[in-house]
């Protein structure tokens, strides 16, 4: 059962048109209603316009990603249960148009997190990257989180004050900027200081009262999903490592485990995000799918390149430090087993070619680097498919 190939689209705020989806030989579209605002409840009749402008385009709506989580909910604040309530009749109006995976994430606050948008690799192509260094100085220097110095190892701190002390005031501005960002449809960008003010809603909030919000959600959602007979998703931590002072709690292997144990069900499941899990060096990327591809039912495939302090950015597709050829042959064997097709999008891509003179695309999503990426990625698994003697 060979892979569903998809490709993520951001509707109205996407400059990549759904044409360049299916000329990259996309089966399915990865998609939201970034219009709507976290805790919303998502309409029948604007899920359905969005639909047809894909099923017009000749593809379909393969994937939700996201319904965001509202804040209330991470937090188990006083209207958690509306929140549930809205997420929920998010989750029947998709169930009634025939959407039946929807992929989230429990990361408070901030979605995934970069310190440049523009890092120039050595091919001259432009990536994503976590500047530890520049992480670290931020989080002492500028944010001035309380105990924030605590976190780190005192050479680290060292290492990370010189460094800053090297960039320009627009470079340090830049660089918080992109650390605050926020993304269409999950979080907004946010201002230092409403950063800190958010940030201060976490103070009593320890890693076991995030994980007791996390079950409590689970509990309600996932049999409401699992009647609908829609998969639940959820994304690992980037990166995978407590922020900000922030607790992260989807970020290693066991994590994954205990989520999907604590509440076994169908509908409870994983996207499996190579990049998110490959940022920690202790992550076994192929033993994950070994013991739990039955709990995998989305896909995202990238690679990052750790450097030194830890630091990372986006690789290419089949380089950096995952294996990715040991990888697809895990999930060619596990769908194999489970007689499953799974979407799988590439995930982020080089900004390169043509696209580095187009202005207005979204980070990590122009097209031809993802381009690249999904014919390099279908080129794999083909090849061990037919090495393996199959169709």
């Amino acid at each position: 059962m060979n892979l569903l190939q998809t490709w993520r689209w951001f509707g109205k705020f996407d400059t990549v048109p759904l044409s360049s989806a299916k000329q990259a030989g996309a089966e399915g579209i990865v998609s939201a209603l970034h219009h709507f605002k976290c805790g919303d409840v998502w309409t029948v009749d604007e899920i359905k316009k969005q639909q047809k402008q894909i099923a017009d385009a000749k593809m379909y709506w393969a994937v939700v990603e996201s319904v965001p989580v509202h804040e209330q909910i991470k937090t188990g604040g006083a209207e958690r249960d509306k929140y549930i309530k809205n997420y929920i009749e998010s989750l029947h109006a998709l169930a009634k148009c025939d959407i039946k995976t929807v992929c989230y994430n429990f990361m408070p606050i901030l979605d995934w997190t970069r310190t440049d948008l523009d890092f120039t690799v050595e091919d001259g192509s432009k990536a994503l990257l976590f500047d530890n260094l520049d992480y670290i100085a931020f989080e002492i220097d500028v944010l001035k989180r309380k105990g924030a110095e605590k976190d780190f190892a005192p050479e680290l701190v060292a290492k990370a004050k010189k460094q800053w002390a090297t960039h320009s005031p627009e470079k340090q501005k830049e660089i918080e900027r992109v650390l605050l960002m926020g993304l269409p449809g999950t979080v907004d960008d946010l201002t230092k200081e409403q950063f800190l003010e958010q940030l201060a809603t976490y103070d009593q909030i320890s890693e076991n009262q995030l994980r007791a919000n996390y079950i409590y959600f689970l509990k309600k959602v996932i049999p409401e999903a699992e009647a609908l007979g829609i998969k639940m998703t959820v994304h690992p931590d980037d990166p995978p490592r407590p922020i900000f002072g922030l607790p992260r709690i989807v970020s290693t292997e066991a994590d994954a485990k205990w989520l999907t144990s604590e509440v076994d069900s169908p509908a409870n499941g994983l996207c499996f995000c190579t990049g998110s899990f490959g940022a920690r060096l202790d992550n076994d990327l192929p033993g994950i799918v070994r013991r739990l591809g039955h709990k995998i039912n989305f896909i995202h495939l990238r690679s990052v390149q750790h450097t030194q302090d830890g630091s990372f950015y986006e690789a290419n597709h089949l380089e950096g430090n995952a294996n990715m050829a040991q990888v697809m042959y895990e999930i060619v064997k596990m769908t194999n087993e489970r007689k499953v097709r799974i979407p799988m999008r590439p995930d982020h891509g080089h900004q390169m070619l043509d696209d580095l003179n187009k202005i207005g695309a979204y980070f990590g999503y122009t097209a031809i680097g993802r381009l690249r990426g999904l014919a390099e990625l279908r080129g794999l698994e083909l090849g061990i498919r037919t090495a393996l003697g199959q169709k």
